[in-house]
């Protein structure tokens, strides 16, 4: 961990920054393929509904249908977020007049400052911040996404990644390129986002300030988070005993070799740190702890879903054999195990299921198992005191999975009484029928690998949340 600064601030307030009602963009441009340009047309095409002003010092008349200033001391009117694209060089006059102009919130997303060496030009930017004391998010960084007041400063254009629909995951990431690409990816993943932060090199609103932020917002249920190094240690670490009481923090360490806390400070000037002390910090204060970005994403949406795991006893339900074969691997290695099911669950399967069935864990009910199998299965075990879980390995290219296998799975996991998770490996027919699944609520896994860790972290976190709380 990096060392505390000798003396500790209050948190920033990041209000204006996340839910503007108003906002100008400097260096906004007609013309495409101009960062100022996309971030422009990223606020008409997700429909902002707040004030627009498009800011060039160039500018004449209009850009993009909107009055066009050239300074923002032309604006008569107040200013919650200012978005800041223009040559590094001219960031700190810029900021000095949006000071001026009594802006409340400011977002840098230039580059060129303290990554490529230009320390001094960073120090100016963190010295003008101080001085008149505003918040200010960057410098190298994308911004923000805030999908309910639907602010989006992504300098990344809405037809090459798709918008996640509103949801209780917020993610953090110190990496604008880690960040687009997930953001990219959770879109496809069945979950909702609350808010998306790319932070950058963080030199006025660092991890501290964001964690504790997103562990107050209402609308954030579960916190993701991409770093790289943090830079108030000490703070970090007594706000997260208290963050992971409330809510789940999935964390994705970035530069855990050498060579990659090399590359971490070369890309957003941070001070890495000892992966084993981060490693060690994480599991003390209840971190989830991703080892990759499969894993974030793995880990993100089971604990959006699903209700806390009272234990380690998972059954399984499968119309594939290798498949409950290959989760009874999974289970174990990741530290869980197959429950023996009561008497009174075996009886009642061997009345619903058809002879050929092996009434044992894990449970296959047959190549050609339909709706009527599935619900059964589900229902039964979802009463069995021995049950903690349930993975539903559900193949959608066998002859009785359909969509009202599908239906079966979204009713039973409406209730959510115990945590369900389903593992569907397959393409376009497949993806057709879990992406209602997922829509409902319901996690879906490729494999039953990743769907046995997602289970674990989900159980490890409920473990630490007991043991906190007691």
């Amino acid at each position: 961990m990096a060392k505390k600064p000798s003396k500790t601030r209050k948190y920033v307030d990041m209000r204006y920054i996340m839910s503007p009602k108003s906002v100008a963009i400097i260096g906004a441009s007609e013309k495409a393929g101009k960062v100022g340009n996309a971030i422009m047309q990223n606020y008409v095409d997700v429909g902002f509904q707040g004030r627009i002003y498009p800011i060039n010092i160039n500018a004449e008349g209009s850009i993009m249908g909107y009055k066009a200033y050239r300074s923002i001391l032309d604006v008569k009117r107040s200013i919650d977020l200012v978005v800041i694209s223009v040559p590094a060089k001219a960031v700190p006059g810029v900021m000095e007049e949006c000071c001026k102009a009594g802006v409340k919130g400011i977002i840098i997303v230039s580059g060129g400052f303290a990554e490529v060496g230009e320390v001094e030009l960073q120090k100016r930017v963190y010295d003008i911040a101080q001085k008149y004391n505003i918040p200010v998010l960057g410098p190298n960084c994308l911004g923000v996404m805030d999908t309910r007041s639907r602010n989006d400063t992504l300098f990344l254009p809405t037809f090459k990644i798709d918008r996640p629909k509103i949801g209780g995951v917020s993610f953090v990431s110190q990496s604008g390129s880690v960040g687009s690409s997930t953001l990219d990816l959770i879109s496809g993943e069945g979950f909702g986002l609350a808010r998306f932060i790319s932070y950058g090199n963080a030199v006025v609103i660092d991890e501290v300030d964001l964690l504790n932020y997103l562990a107050h917002d209402k609308y954030t249920k579960v916190i993701v988070f991409y770093i790289e190094g943090v830079k108030r240690g000490r703070e970090f670490i007594e706000l997260a005993k208290k963050v992971t009481r409330l809510k789940p923090v999935v964390i994705l360490k970035g530069g855990v070799t050498e060579l990659g806390a090399s590359a971490a400070h070369s890309h957003t000037a941070s001070l890495a740190g000892s992966a084993q002390a981060y490693e060690a910090v994480f599991r003390q204060y209840g971190f989830i702890e991703a080892k990759n970005l499969e894993e974030l994403l793995y880990f993100a949406k089971v604990f959006d879903t699903q209700p806390p795991s009272r234990g380690n006893r998972v059954a399984v339900i499968t119309n594939g054999g290798g498949h409950g074969v290959l989760a009874t691997d999974a289970l174990y290695l990741n530290g869980l195990v197959l429950p023996d099911i009561t008497a009174e669950s075996k009886e009642r399967l061997r009345k619903t299921m058809p002879k050929i069935v092996n009434i044992k864990m894990p449970l296959d009910i047959g190549g050609d198992a339909g709706e009527e199998r599935f619900s059964a299965a589900l229902d039964i075990l979802e009463d069995d005191p021995n049950i903690d879980s349930i993975m539903s390995i559900t193949l959608f290219q066998t002859p009785g999975a359909d969509e009202k296998v599908a239906d079966a799975i979204i009713r039973h996991g409406t209730a959510r009484k115990k945590p369900l998770v389903v593992v569907s490996t397959g393409s376009t027919y497949t993806k057709s029928h879990t992406s209602i699944i997922e829509g409902a609520g319901v996690p879906v896994y490729d494999s039953p690998d990743s769907a046995a860790r997602a289970l674990a972290a989900l159980l490890w976190y409920s473990n630490y949340k007991n043991k906190v709380v007691e």
